[in-house]
């Protein structure tokens, strides 16, 4: 029994020791295996840190801390925004360290005793009173009252910058323009020589306050220095254009309050652009504000017949027509000479975009045989025609029949009087001017008359314009199709600069940015805006985007990750990120998605079914 227990004893310490040996064998081979491990350090470590006096290399960008280290007396809000907005890379730390408040007013206390006393001595010498010493006393015994009452807390803030370059003059040109801007704002800021490495350290998302450089702040100011303070454009009148995605407050806007009515809405296929645009229609309507439509795709059909409008389809089998000798009416102090010389002209540009070139004795011919077509209504520069009735085309002919010389012309007229295009410009105007919304639809105009359509509508838009006087707005949907003809972009543009003098605001759509902004007169019709809605864009099209409205990478972003009907709104100077937002009914009436389309109208065939 006892050599048994001897032996047992024995293998206990041989397992013990062969234990021990295993775990050292283990640990060793731990050891190496986390040598070989990389660790978070490893992998954000650079490859190369060089601390100099007034900088630090990291890499081989270049990097570069200040400090604030003095305030004015008093700090707006948002004074920091412009040096976030920057579109340059730097890194921000605020440190806010709270001070005992038992503490600040014990020092207070201190410095209220000294101005009294140097005020008092001031005054027993008779010197005059000191101002500074004055507003001083006041603002500490304010203080003071505030943080009695727990108004106040006071605080120690420091405010560090870790600015970025790829040289060293590059870095020097980041901190001349953030320390432009902040001393405009009387902040003025120090390079933290000698300690750039705490500095740096400092400004990384570590907590870590290696400077401790801090300036005594109470509530009121610190809470100016909150940088993330987005713009509001909410005000007393006008309609809701969605909300504003940064504070939710709501985009409530008059768009005739600007320096201009004028508008311009960039976006790609599906965005939401015609939604937005249908949404704003119909908000406007209920401001009595009367619209007028060019739509190239029948979007706005329904909406139009919802409202009870006038839906006016351009082609060659269209009911409704628009005659081109209608005469404008007169405006301040014209005479009936003015108005028929200018009725004339605009005929005769009609005709040279309907026959093409034409030559200068034809051009002569056609000034005479339109003035003679009038007068076969006895409309003549010396009568009053106000109620007379407007020839047609088919006079024109007559008389170009009867004329030496016009051979060509009345041949080639035949085509718009008696052909093929007979029923498109050869009947009398009627079309309602006064159900509050005109929607002309040109999607079934041939190609080859569209620049012929496209001249008789804008120039009818733009008498009636004229003709009265009243609150308008006159949406062109998908303005390139518009600015691929000369006639129409330059009326297009027109109407951009002139239409504030008659009450009206412009508001212009499209998807091909790049169409539109390479036309001459693509970039003057947004400068001539004074609101731009911007969506969500494609990656094609963003840089034409960000050259043309100076957006910051954080913007262009934005923009391409944007949701339907997300983007951004410019009102002047300034912006903010929107979400258009529509109610059920309004929805039901403005949506463009072909299934919601279908699910309504067989929804309503069903309820026609059962009536």
């Amino acid at each position: 029994m006892a050599l048994f227990g001897k032996k047992t004893t024995t293998n206990k310490a041989v397992n013990k020791k062969e234990s021990s040996l295993n775990k050292e064998a283990l640990a060793e081979s731990e050891k190496i295996y986390q040598k070989g491990v990389a660790s978070v350090k490893d992998i954000i470590a650079p490859a190369a840190f060089k601390i100099e006096s007034d900088y630090v290399k990291i890499n081989k960008k270049y990097a570069s801390t200040v400090f604030a280290y003095a305030y004015p007396r008093f700090l707006q809000t948002n004074w920091f925004s412009p040096i976030i907005n920057l579109d340059t890379t730097f890194d921000v730390s605020m440190f806010i360290h709270p001070q005992s408040t038992a503490d600040i007013l014990k020092s207070l206390r201190r410095i209220v005793t000294q101005i009294q006393s140097q005020i008092s001595m001031n005054e027993e010498k008779g010197m005059v009173r000191d101002p500074i010493l004055e507003t001083a006393y006041q603002d500490v015994e304010g203080l003071r009252d505030d943080l009695l009452h727990g108004v106040e807390h006071f605080f120690q803030f420091g405010l560090y910058l870790t600015v970025y370059g790829d040289s060293k003059e590059d870095l020097h040109r980041v901190e001349t323009q953030i320390e432009s801007i902040l001393e405009a704002k009387l902040i003025y800021l120090k390079p933290a020589i000698m300690q750039m490495e705490d500095g740096f350290n400092s400004t990384l998302p570590l907590g870590n306050d290696r400077l401790m450089i801090g300036n005594n702040m109470n509530t009121s100011p610190l809470s100016t220095t909150f940088p993330f303070v987005s713009s509001d454009l909410t005000s007393n009148q006008g309609i809701l254009y969605g909300i504003n995605r940064h504070n939710n407050s709501l985009i409530l806007f008059d768009r005739f309050s600007m320096e201009n009515a004028n508008m311009v809405i960039f976006a790609k296929s599906g965005a939401g652009k015609s939604y937005a645009v249908k949404l704003e229609i119909l908000r406007s309507l209920m401001m009595d504000s009367d619209v007028i439509v060019i739509d190239p795709e029948d979007e706005y059909r329904h909406l139009c017949q919802t409202v009870g409008g006038t839906f006016m389809r351009i082609s060659l089998s269209s009911k409704n027509h628009i005659n081109p000798f209608d005469l404008p009416k007169a405006l301040g102090d014209e005479t009936s000479a003015d108005v028929l010389r200018r009725a004339v002209s605009d005929v005769a540009g009609l005709i040279k975009v309907m026959l093409g070139k034409i030559t200068t004795d034809e051009d002569s011919i056609l000034d005479r045989a339109i003035a003679e077509t009038y007068a076969i209504k006895d409309i003549t520069p010396d009568v009053d025609f106000t109620n007379l009735e407007a020839p047609t085309m088919t006079e024109l002919q007559m008389v170009l029949e009867n004329m030496s010389g016009a051979e060509s012309l009345s041949t080639r007229i035949k085509k718009f009087t008696e052909g093929t295009f007979a029923g498109f410009l050869n009947h009398k105007t009627n079309i309602d001017v006064e159900s509050g919304m005109i929607v002309f639809n040109i999607r079934d105009m041939e190609e080859e008359l569209r620049p012929v359509a496209m001249y008789l509508v804008l120039h009818f838009i733009w008498t009636l314009i004229r003709s009265k006087m009243k609150k308008r707005v006159m949406i062109i949907d998908e303005a390139w199709v518009m600015m691929k003809h000369e006639d129409a972009a330059s009326f297009l543009f027109g109407i951009a600069k002139r239409c504030r003098k008659y009450y009206l605001g412009l508001t212009t759509i499209t998807q091909d940015v790049t169409d539109f902004m390479t036309s001459k007169y693509g970039k003057p019709i947004v400068t001539n805006s004074s609101m731009q809605l911007l969506l969500k864009q494609s990656p094609a099209a963003i840089k034409v985007i960000v050259d043309t409205f100076f957006l910051t990478d954080e913007e262009k972003f934005l923009l391409l990750e944007s949701n339907i009907g997300e983007g951004i709104f410019f009102a002047g100077a300034k912006r903010a990120a929107i979400k258009i937002v529509a109610s059920y009914s309004e929805d039901q009436i403005i949506t463009s998605d072909p299934q919601q389309l279908l699910d309504i109208a067989e929804a309503k065939n069903q309820i026609d079914d059962m009536a």
